[in-house]
């Protein structure tokens, strides 16, 4: 099959003018897919077509994925927990915010529907060939594992996000190979890893609708390229013979850490159930160790801490919901061990203080600690159930009960 895909692909860039003017990257194609093949281990089944699109064209595109993949009554949930965690302000407009975001970062990309590779027309030579690269691992990963059904993950973001940093991470990670001559030469980098990840951020940051995106965007944007990237390089580096691919991680904690993934047993993520059903409005989700560490590193400012209070996250759940018209959110999350959990509640009580410019906690005698702000409450109580470590973290409006649950009807279980 591979000597198909190449002679097809030679025959398209031996054509006369007017077919390199209409396809302009089959030379690169050609030269990128053996070694493609290569780096991941897996064969083109098909050849990839590849067309090219205006700017508008792809906003368009965006627009029409944005409302598929993400639903407005998805993407309204997203903007509530953003807004009620403290990541995003109250005055933005989630969805067109996005919109704007990824049609200034966009140069190409490979729509799963279509089987289509495209390229946007006017972006420059040398990072179109950069941009066909990543997405021609797309094209190739899709043959492989349905990329469209991975896209329509629900009810679990962690998951979804640890899922999609494979996919993105095997395409960053082989592009950054063919930029740098192999994973050898990024090794002998001046920096090492590091340079290499604070080049992509640079690059990043020069987009000025990137670099004034909220802290918590940034990041989510960037995870599933570096940390992604950072996982498929251990990957390899273990000699393990499976494909990421075929050994997908359940949780944003199995991409950060590597013991958590690799070690035997893996630490897979327990699953928390909240009690009671929701209200209409109301938003469920998995925040994970990913996003614990955003929610901690935007209100502690420290990223050390931050890193340290989500460590030895086994799982979560949180809900928001309304009182009076006003966000409330509980959230319940597990912990390895009891110094773990305690860990946590001491970086969220810091960042509560910081946040809601709050005083000194009081305590019970059963050690749930309250936090009052201006105008919120917030109650941090660990408690075990069946035998595990969790912590229970309720933000009200000041006056209101924080008994937004029965803690105790709350049910752990496998992922």
């Amino acid at each position: 099959m591979r000597a198909a895909v190449l002679g097809l692909l030679a025959l398209a860039a031996s054509c006369d003018r007017r077919r390199n003017i209409d396809n302009p990257f089959g030379d690169r194609i050609a030269s990128a897919i053996p070694e493609i093949e290569r780096q991941t281990g897996l064969k083109f089944l098909a050849p990839p077509k590849l067309e090219l699109r205006s700017r508008d064209e792809v906003r368009q595109y965006l627009l029409a994925k944005f409302d598929e993949e993400s639903p407005a009554e998805q993407l309204r949930g997203e903007e509530m927990a953003y807004k009620a965690f403290g990541l995003i302000a109250d005055t933005l407009k989630l969805r067109e915010f996005l919109i704007d975001l990824l049609t200034e970062q966009v140069l190409g990309y490979y729509d799963p529907g279509t089987k289509v590779l495209y390229v946007v027309r006017d972006a420059p030579e040398d990072l179109a060939n950069i941009t066909v690269t990543h997405e021609l691992v797309h094209a190739l990963q899709d043959q492989h594992l349905s990329l469209d059904t991975l896209q329509k993950l629900r009810g679990n973001g962690d998951h979804q996000a640890a899922v999609q940093a494979v996919v993105e991470g095997q395409a960053m990670w082989v592009q950054m190979q063919a930029m740098l001559g192999g994973a050898e030469v990024a090794a002998r980098l001046p920096g090492g890893w590091d340079a290499v990840r604070q080049q992509i951020r640079e690059a990043q940051g020069s987009m000025p609708r990137f670099a004034n995106a909220p802290m918590a965007i940034q990041e989510a944007l960037i995870f599933p390229y570096l940390s992604g990237a950072e996982f498929v390089r251990r990957f390899g580096l273990r000699k393990d013979p499976r494909s990421p691919l075929s050994a997908l991680p359940l949780s944003t904690e199995q991409v950060l850490s590597e013991a958590a993934f690799f070690d035997d047993p893996p630490d897979l993520p327990t699953r928390v159930r909240l009690p009671g059903s929701l209200k209409a409005g109301d938003h469920e989700e998995v925040m994970g160790q990913f996003g614990m560490r955003l929610f901690l590193m935007q209100h502690g400012k420290d990223v050390n801490a931050a890193v340290s209070g989500a460590q030895g996250w086994d799982g979560d759940r949180y809900r928001v919901t309304t009182i009076a018209g006003k966000r409330a959110v509980v959230w319940a999350s597990v912990w390895d061990t009891p110094l773990d959990a305690a860990q946590f509640v001491d970086a969220v009580g810091q960042a509560t203080v910081r946040r809601y410019r709050a005083g000194a906690p009081s305590t019970t005698a059963g050690g749930a600690r309250t936090y009052l702000g201006a105008s919120r409450t917030v109650t941090l109580t660990q408690r075990e159930i069946a035998g595990r470590n969790v912590v229970v973290y309720v933000d009200v409006p000041t006056g209101a009960s924080a008994a937004l649950i029965d803690p105790a009807r709350i049910t752990l279980g496998n992922q």
